[in-house]
């Protein structure tokens, strides 16, 4: 809190009188970066559409933060690779919750039968794979230049899971 302090150039007591710990105060910056994303998400589940369109919306936009945001999506990574318990459940309860639980209503409109939670994790994991390992998925053969491209990387996880969804009712 001193090193802040005096970055900021206030006293540790004007810090205190804000944020009465350093975990309150981490979970505002974190809610702070997240709030204007946050926004992103609202729009896809406030759309028109079939749950079909707002799953593929949902990736899109999903794609597009995590690309847009290096820092945000870095921090991201950094808490979940340190994976403190008291954090972690600072971070799903106090930032992620709501959308997460969004997400999850969203796949078990369309698939009843299904764990909806396993469903949201798995939609949240393959956009975090392509994002995260393009540098390394591009070196594969087969690699085309499309495979990077946000809405075709969209496209193949929406249909990929909507298949997916398809042949489990079937």
């Amino acid at each position: 809190m001193r090193q802040l302090a005096l970055a900021v150039e206030l006293s540790v007591a004007a810090i205190y009188h804000h944020f009465p710990d350093k975990n309150t105060l981490y979970l505002e910056a974190v809610r702070f970066a997240f709030s204007d994303k946050e926004q992103v998400f609202d729009q896809v589940w406030k759309s028109d559409g079939s749950a079909e369109e707002k799953l593929g919306r949902f990736i899109r936009a999903l794609i597009d933060v995590m690309l847009e945001d290096r820092d945000f999506h870095r921090l991201m990574q950094r808490e979940i690779l340190e994976a403190d318990p008291a954090r972690m459940q600072l971070l799903a309860q106090g930032v992620f919750n709501n959308q997460f639980c969004l997400l999850m209503q969203l796949v078990a409109e369309m698939a009843p039968d299904q764990d909806s939670h396993l469903l949201a994790t798995s939609v949240i994991g393959l956009a975090k794979y392509y994002i995260e390992y393009q540098p390394l998925l591009k070196n594969f053969p087969g690699w085309k230049p499309e495979h990077e491209k946000p809405e075709f990387i969209a496209i193949h996880i929406t249909t990929l899971l909507l298949n997916s969804f398809k042949a489990k009712a079937a």
